[in-house]
């Protein structure tokens, strides 16, 4: 069996340093906000070409945060509208709404599957403060032309890097926008994954870090004493002793990734598989490699069947969600089609070639 994604293969290299990590921090004494968090801030922030980083709980504490804030810092008001991808897995817009925010769902491409700006200034209201742009399966939203947007507008941008970590080319130049922050996920099956949650913010926007470094620590930069209603939301640190680890890796493994892609772009040949846009100028990281067809189900049957798991991302859009029932009325078709025809295929650093090549071969016969 071909797993879509091979966990244990993928972290057992790091097998005996995670071993003596874990000794280096039981020894340590200090389990919460110690060396290996400070030192993971320091060296995440600058692989991201950034001043700082927080790490926090997960990726959705770490949306949520900007958004809060944000709104500590006087540059949103509770009911502001952020505009945000209808076509997007739902934390990006729960981290909305969590911050007491009104999330405005904007149609994707159908190319890309990231967000249309050519769509966005028509949702844009006197209520608009925020774009939330989401990296969706790898894949940079395009950020220049948000950015234009959003100054023109004079809209905060916040971008959602959850699937997206290692794809820094636009994320350097957004980072560098003092109206801009960057949201990541470390959760295992992300590109640079932990062995449990985590999630880190970046930013260059001084005032946003210190706001947002309080909040994760229950609005506490003093012990005991607190300047705002904060959260408890600290990246773990035992998982920024493992992160330390991986992140020297980070660029070879999505190399990785990429090679398989361009082997999948250039050797399946199926009419009845759309393959995945990639246009080098909008760089990718192949998180996902999700291609599309009208008989998905039938599909996925069929490689199951011949040895090759496959995973659905995501069967049931945000506005079609039970937690979000008062937007199920609404109509998004091309965001409905996304998730009635994605798949995502095997794709993860230690694939071998030979199963690279069977997976082209049993697709190309479907």
């Amino acid at each position: 069996m071909i797993k879509f994604l091979d966990l244990k293969k993928i972290n057992e290299p790091y097998e005996t340093a995670f071993q003596q990590k874990l000794k280096t921090v039981l020894d340590s004494g200090w389990y919460i906000l110690g060396k290996e968090v400070q030192e993971f801030e320091t060296r995440f922030a600058n692989y991201c070409g950034a001043k700082y980083c927080i790490g926090v709980g997960n990726g959705l504490d770490a949306l949520t945060l900007i958004f809060s804030g944000y709104v500590e810092l006087g540059k949103l008001q509770k009911g502001d509208e952020v505009i945000v991808p209808a076509n997007t897995y739902i934390a990006s817009i729960l981290a909305i709404l969590q911050a007491g925010l009104a999330p405005v769902l904007v149609e994707p491409k159908l190319e890309t599957y990231t967000i249309d700006p050519n769509l966005i200034s028509e949702k844009i209201t006197p209520k608009t403060k925020a774009i939330l742009a989401v990296n969706l399966y790898g894949q940079l939203a395009e950020m220049d032309a948000i950015h234009e947007i959003a100054k023109q507008n004079n809209l905060i941008v916040v971008e959602d890097a959850a699937q997206s970590t290692g794809a820094i080319k636009n994320q350097k130049s957004a980072i560098k926008n003092l109206k801009s922050s960057v949201a990541y996920s470390f959760y295992p099956t992300k590109n640079l994954g932990a062995l449990g949650d985590g999630g880190a913010v970046v930013t260059d926007d001084e005032l946003l870090f210190k706001v947002i470094r309080s909040l994760r620590n229950y609005g506490s930069e003093i012990k005991y004493q607190n300047d705002f209603v904060g959260v408890n939301s600290r990246l773990d640190e035992l998982q920024a002793a493992f992160l330390n680890l991986k992140l020297p890796n980070l660029d070879a493994d999505n190399q990785k990734r990429k090679a398989i892609a361009k082997r999948y772009l250039s050797e399946i040949k199926n009419d009845k598989i759309i393959l995945p846009f990639w246009d080098l100028s909008h760089n990718h990281v192949f998180h996902l490699f999700v291609i599309r067809t009208e008989n998905r189900d039938d599909l996925q049957n069929y490689l199951l069947e011949n040895q090759i798991q496959t995973v659905i991302h995501y069967p049931i859009p945000p506005h079609k969600q039970k937690a979000l029932k008062s937007w199920n009325n609404l109509s998004f078709p091309l965001t409905e089609k996304i998730h009635n025809e994605v798949l995502s295929l095997p794709i993860s650093p230690v694939m071998t070639d030979n199963e690279v090549t069977y997976v082209i071969s049993i697709l190309n016969k479907y």
